[in-house]
């Protein structure tokens, strides 16, 4: 099924629904009217009516004006919603999942309809255009690059198989604080060295900005630029072996696999 003259419904429409919405339309993939949000309190996304988004609170209304239908509630609200939009559900519908533990198999075992199920996991920075996607399908390879259409204007994507899901919501998801509190952290060592914060926030944002950029473009191990920075005796070095002997990277490996824990058993 092509995107072509397909409105995409997003039914709940919370952060990571609205940065979706809002990413369709920032990369021109949609119209802001082809875009259709969904939530019960529609005073929470007035300000997206006001920009030419069309919203609703009921979500059959949604689903029978869409091709696409991505949902993004949460887990436990699921099969609420399932059984809310099964009267109108058909054949010529897609189904995108953003809901975080929740397989492709649960989500068939409540429909009442055959519809195809496309699980695609992307993380806030999808509102810049900057999401990393992981998506995944059981249905058919050629589903899921389409559904990677919609992903690859909004930053990168990866098709994976499924039993990877979970590790990538927490790598690429659970990841986007991960790494918003690494900068917090050289920001406060910024102020602490003298910069104001902003001055700080600004240099250690960028700088986080063209490490992450190095590696996207030329390919390399993060050791290799690593070692292009540090030299004998200096003090690049010498803060790096101090992370280090107080758990940078152990810390940062353990705090992954306790997410990874959690995300298992979230039902």
């Amino acid at each position: 099924m092509e995107l072509i003259d397909q409105n995409i419904a997003i039914l709940g429409a919370g952060n990571l629904g609205i940065a979706i919405g809002q990413g369709i339309v920032e990369e021109k993939l949609k119209e802001p009217g082809q875009v259709i949000l969904t939530r019960r309190k529609l005073s929470h996304i007035t300000h997206l009516a006001d920009k030419g988004f069309k919203t609703a609170d009921d979500n059959k209304v949604a689903v029978a004006d869409a091709g696409y239908v991505f949902l993004c509630v949460q887990p436990r609200q699921l099969a609420a919603l399932i059984e809310e939009i099964n009267p109108v559900l058909t054949e010529n519908h897609v189904l995108v999942s953003v809901i975080t533990g929740v397989s492709i198999d649960e989500i068939k075992s409540l429909l009442k309809v055959s519809v195809p199920v496309v699980r695609a996991m992307p993380n806030t920075a999808i509102a810049i255009g900057e999401s990393m996607t992981c998506i995944a399908c059981n249905d058919s390879k050629e589903l899921a690059l389409t559904v990677q259409k919609v992903f690859n204007s909004l930053g990168q994507t990866l098709v994976i198989d499924e039993k990877l899901m979970q590790a990538a919501t927490v790598l690429g998801a659970s990841g986007i604080a991960f790494f918003m509190r690494f900068l917090r952290a050289a920001t406060q060592g910024g102020v602490q060295m003298g910069f104001h914060s902003e001055e700080a926030q600004l240099i250690a944002v960028q700088t986080a900005k063209g490490a992450a950029s190095l590696i996207l473009e030329t390919g390399n191990h993060p050791e290799v630029e690593i070692d292009r920075v540090t030299t004998p005796q200096g003090c690049t070095i010498a803060g790096l072996n101090e992370m280090e002997h107080q758990g940078l990277s152990s810390a940062l490996i353990k705090g992954l696999m306790v997410s990874y824990d959690k995300i298992k058993n979230i039902k």
